[in-house]
């Protein structure tokens, strides 16, 4: 699987653990010495990072003689190169989005034809509730290659599985989930028995049938947690909550989530609350629509650290602000903090300048790099963050803009999204036990 969060062992597991690093040890330096030593001395170069690292999960699961092998795309599916086997047990397709367009395509119909790429003769083949256009384009995928494709039932259609619970996981990721691993393998005999080309109420893909859950599926639904996607980490008065969300679509159900998940709660008797985003988005993503989708979450302060683009999405969180603000004036109300009233956010201003006597106020800030995000952010009221550095360390300019909320506050909820290395740049700095 890919990207990984904190470390690169997490994208090849053996039962559900990264290996270890003596054995990632081990196998890199042999897939690599060995594709050195057989290189072509016309073209002398080695595989590109991913492809890599796909061979040498080709080459732990046959050394290390797995049962059955999951197998995520890297990016597309037609032309990627995790696509190099011939005939798997079983294919899905979860939902599709808008994302990696200079490689896949411009719209959904592209990517659905790049995403079918993966389908084999004769191997059954699962995806969830698409738009219709691009649904058809995987049928047509399907049939041309003699591929047949299922669409997954909905999660409460199979028997037994009313009130089981998804625990760990959001209710609304697990069809995806299941359509990754549609159903146990003995099951896959009875799609021999449908018709093949059958449509059920007009749907251009059959049905297929549910199942009975097995106790153990049961069990795994409920005990799998799936870091980085709808995590809370509840720190005192702050509290983080991660979704590596990066598509227009995966960034909707996050604001879903993010808003019953915290905004939802009552609001503290004793104090303020502060809402922030700390925000990334990488390669060429449409930032502009995603920063236009959070908005609707009422954040008092937009955070952006580096790559290249955070001041850009820095600029475009202003005017989204000041768009906003000339239509219903939503910005926050003024916050009351240690009996004296703060002034509202003022809006359009860059912290590129000194730390001013009394504190900054502005809701888009640019930090240098995520740790120092995060020890603003916290205030010193997260054990495992220190407290930002005290005036004389040279802090960045950013830093004294609203402090003392952060610091006053009697609830800080922190929505982190954009990105999945951002997300995963967070968990290093919140949880140091996951780098080991």
């Amino acid at each position: 699987s890919s990207p990984h969060l904190v470390q690169v062992r997490e994208r090849i597991r053996i039962n559900g653990q990264p290996i270890s690093r003596e054995l990632f040890s081990k196998y890199f330096w042999l897939v690599y010495n060995r594709l050195e030593e057989t290189k072509d001395p016309a073209h002398a170069s080695m595989p590109a990072y991913f492809r890599f690292l796909t061979i040498m999960a080709f080459h732990v699961f046959l050394q290390e003689q797995v049962d059955l092998a999951v197998v995520e795309v890297g990016i597309g599916g037609a032309y990627d190169c995790t696509n190099i086997i011939r005939a798997p047990v079983v294919c899905g397709v979860s939902s599709l989005g808008i994302d990696h367009t200079s490689i896949l395509g411009d719209t959904m119909e592209k990517i659905a034809w790049q995403k079918g790429g993966i389908f084999k003769p004769g191997v059954p083949a699962f995806t969830v509730a698409q738009p219709e256009r691009p649904l058809e384009v995987l049928r047509d995928r399907a049939q041309e290659r003699e591929c047949p494709l299922y669409l997954c039932p909905e999660l409460d259609a199979f028997e037994g599985g009313r009130g089981t619970g998804t625990g760990g996981l959001d209710p609304a990721t697990a069809p995806r989930v299941s359509a990754g691993h549609p159903c146990p393998l003995p099951a896959l005999g009875e799609l021999k028995d449908m018709p093949p080309g059958a449509e059920l109420a007009g749907r251009p893909v059959p049905l297929a049938p549910a199942f009975h859950p097995t106790d153990a599926m049961i069990q795994g639904l409920r005990d799998t947690e799936w870091l980085g996607r709808t995590q809370v980490l509840p720190r005192g008065p702050v509290t983080w909550y991660l979704d590596g969300a990066h598509t227009t679509s995966s960034i909707q159900a996050c604001v879903r989530w993010f808003r019953q998940a915290a905004l939802s709660q009552d609001k503290p008797h004793n104090g303020s609350e502060v809402r922030v985003l700390l925000f990334n988005a990488t390669g060429d993503r449409d930032t502009a629509a995603l920063l236009k989708l959070l908005l609707p979450c009422h954040f008092d302060y937009a955070v952006f650290c580096p790559n290249f683009t955070q001041v850009s999405n820095q600029r475009m969180w202003t005017r989204l602000l000041e768009e906003k603000g000339g239509q219903d004036t939503w910005l926050p109300a003024p916050l009351w903090v240690g009996g004296l009233l703060q002034p509202a956010p003022a809006r359009g201003t860059l912290l590129l300048v000194p730390p001013a006597p009394r504190p900054l106020n502005s809701p888009a800030l640019v930090f240098p790099c995520l740790a120092q995000a995060l020890r603003w952010v916290a205030q010193g009221r997260d054990p495992r963050l220190a407290a930002p550095a005290a005036s004389g360390a040279h802090p960045p300019p950013a830093a004294s803009s609203g402090a003392v909320l952060l610091r006053e506050a009697a609830a800080v909820h922190v929505l982190v999204t954009g990105s999945l290395h951002l997300v995963g740049g967070v968990l290093r700095l919140l949880d140091p036990a996951l780098s080991q």
